[in-house]
């Protein structure tokens, strides 16, 4: 299982990573928006998720029988600030082509 993850997580960098070098304002934004799924994906991880534990309310003493929440709200967090990144960027986008008439990232048509 740690083999898929690691796999998807290397998967969503390298396609995020190409689209930001594309020319076009919009593969640009769904680029951004791949890597913060990957940065999301790998603090998920990290968290070392475990099955059929107690949150931390309980009356268990033994700290290691807890599920760690701060991963989970900081994942939360993260997805809620890239919806309003990706929002802005998107509201950006539009006014930048309706200045250049271009949706490329340098405001001008390859010659």
């Amino acid at each position: 299982m740690e083999l898929i993850l690691a796999l998807g997580i290397g998967i969503l960098t390298a396609s995020g990573l190409w689209l930001l070098q594309r020319p076009r304002t919009f593969q640009v934004i769904i680029g951004l928006s791949l890597i913060s799924y990957a940065v999301n994906l790998f603090i998920f991880s990290m968290a070392s998720l475990r099955q059929d534990s107690a949150p931390i309310l309980g009356d268990q003493p033994d700290p290691a029988l807890y599920t760690d929440p701060l991963p989970q709200a900081l994942v939360l967090t993260a997805i809620v600030i890239g919806f309003a990144m990706t929002a802005l960027f998107l509201v950006v986008m539009l006014a930048s082509r309706g200045l250049t008439g271009t949706d490329h990232v340098d405001g001008r048509e390859n010659q």
